[in-house]
C-alpha cells in the first residue's frame, strides 16, 4: 500500500537516510509530499521478451517525471532490452533530471559514467546470473570507484557492517534495501539463526 510504503520513507529519512529509492508510480506520488530528500524512481516490469525489469520505457521514464522523482534509476546492463541506454537517459534529461544506471558489471558502470551518468549502482551485480552470491560485490565497487565513479553500492547490504564496508571500499553511497523493507526477509534471517 502506498500510505505503508510513505510511512517506511518518512521513517528512512527521519533515521538519517539521504535518499530514498522508491518503486511504482503510486508510491512515487504518495511519498513525493512528505519527503525533502531526494527521491530515486523506478518501475519494475516482468517482459516477455526481454530480461530488463527496472525502468525499461521510454514512458516510465516520463510517469516517473511526473510523480516527482529527482533521479530517474533504470536497467544499464549490455543485455537485450526494448528500448537503449542513451534513448533512455535523453529522455530523463529532457525532464531535467539526474540519472542512475542499476550495472551488473564493472564494463557496464564505466561505460555508463562515460554516458555523463551521474550515479553508478552496482545493483545487478550477482543477479543476472543462475547463482545470487550471499555477500555484495565490494570489488566492483572499488574498480568503479576507481574509474571515477560516483557509485552507488547496491546488492545485499544486509547489515550497518556491510554499508560502512562500501564506503571504505569507495562508494559515495549505499542503498539498503531488503535489510529495512522486507520484513518477510528479516525474520528469515532471525529465523534461521536461532535454528542453527
Amino acid at each position: 500500500k502506498p500510505e505503508i510504503v510513505a510511512a517506511m520513507a518518512q521513517a528512512a529519512a527521519s533515521a538519517g537516510a539521504v535518499a530514498v529509492r522508491i518503486e511504482g508510480i503510486e508510491n512515487l506520488r504518495t511519498v513525493r509530499p512528505h519527503l525533502s530528500v531526494p527521491i530515486i524512481g523506478i518501475i519494475k516490469r516482468d517482459l516477455t521478451g526481454s530480461p530488463v525489469r527496472i525502468t525499461p520505457y521510454l514512458q516510465d521514464v516520463d510517469a516517473l517525471a511526473q510523480a516527482g522523482a529527482d533521479i530517474i534509476a533504470f536497467d544499464a546492463s549490455f543485455r537485450s532490452r526494448p528500448v537503449d541506454i542513451d534513448s533512455l537517459l535523453t529522455r530523463i534529461r529532457l525532464h531535467g533530471l539526474l540519472a542512475m544506471a542499476d550495472c551488473s558489471t564493472v564494463n557496464e558502470g564505466i561505460s555508463c559514467h562515460q554516458k555523463g551518468i551521474e550515479f553508478i549502482g552496482t545493483t545487478l551485480s550477482g543477479y543476472t546470473g543462475p547463482i545470487t552470491p550471499v555477500e555484495p560485490d565490494l570489488a566492483m565497487v572499488t574498480q568503479l570507484s576507481h574509474a571515477g565513479c560516483r557509485v552507488i553500492a547496491e546488492g545485499r547490504y544486509n547489515t550497518p557492517a556491510l554499508a560502512a564496508n562500501a564506503i571504505e571500499h569507495g562508494a559515495w553511497a549505499v542503498t539498503v534495501g531488503s535489510a529495512i523493507t522486507r520484513i518477510e526477509h528479516i525474520c528469515q534471517w532471525f529465523s534461521h539463526a536461532v535454528k542453527r
